[in-house]
């Protein structure tokens, strides 16, 4: 049963929401940054962008996770 039914919308729905989050993500620094143009190459994560950046990775852990199960109980 979890087999067939749960363990795919498990994978399903979690991997939709990663991509929401990575998506909804913001870009923490520019390509000029990588030259040296802009002094914020490394930030510090706060608020919503630390809790959506925690979210992506339980999420990635979460679909990973199913994956796995799913290979297990084949």
């Amino acid at each position: 049963m979890i087999r067939n039914t749960i363990l795919p919308l498990v994978t399903v729905v979690s991997a939709v929401l990663m991509v929401a989050s990575i998506l909804l993500q913001a870009r923490g620094a520019s390509l000029g940054a990588g030259f040296g143009s802009s002094g914020e190459f490394y930030t510090t994560r706060r608020g919503t962008d630390k809790n959506l950046y925690e979210a992506t990775i339980i999420l990635a852990a979460i679909f990973v996770g199913s994956l796995l199960v799913g290979l297990l109980l084949k």
